[in-house]
């Protein structure tokens, strides 16, 4: 998993007059938790840029004040109208506790299905997984070549070392659907 590099400084304020004071100097109220205590700190808004707008999931070595935590992102808010970044969340974690955290989805090989004239439907992007930090992958592929017309690929049907599941069992990750074109050859055959 990649890392990202973050530096911070401690707030002194809290509350929204200071958070409005910290925005208008290019500042964003960042707040981290799952240690001992809640540290409430501010990030640049260019320093969190390549980490907010990326699909990708990463660690975040934080430095708060020269003290150095391991994080991942939590949560963002954004303005509902001008979509501006208001505040993040981070959670702080640790080697031997183990985090939930939604990874990507990447599909691999051309499914059988997409040849004989389907539709290939990807129902989810990310899955919801538990496990140890170190034991994350950036990506979960999932190899769909044996994916025949009509079939899916349900939560149930994976398995991922060292990693549990939390999405519901029955739930449909991919899926290949038929088409017209398709339903009209297997009715011709």
């Amino acid at each position: 998993m990649k890392t990202f590099k973050l530096t911070g400084s401690a707030r002194a304020n809290i509350g929204k007059k200071a958070a409005k004071a910290y925005r208008k100097d290019a500042l964003v109220p960042s707040v981290l938790y799952g240690g001992e205590q809640v540290i409430h700190f501010t990030v640049s808004k260019e320093g969190v840029r390549k980490l907010i707008y990326t699909p990708e999931v990463q660690l975040v070595d934080l430095s708060i004040d020269g003290a150095a935590y391991t994080a991942i992102l939590k949560d963002s808010q954004y303005h509902p109208v001008s979509d501006e970044l208001l505040h993040i969340d981070f959670m702080q974690i640790f080697e031997n506790k183990p985090v939930v955290i939604e990874i990507p989805i990447v599909l691999e090989g051309l499914a059988e299905g997409v040849k004989a004239g389907g539709k290939l439907s990807l129902e989810m992007r990310k899955l919801k997984v538990k496990g140890l930090y170190k034991d994350f992958p950036e990506t979960l592929v999932i190899n769909i070549e044996n994916l025949g017309l009509g079939k899916t690929i349900q939560v149930s049907d994976l398995k991922f070392d060292n990693l549990e599941l939390l999405n519901a069992k029955d739930n449909v990750v991919v899926s290949v659907k038929l088409t017209r074109a398709a339903r009209g050859t297997a009715a011709k055959a």
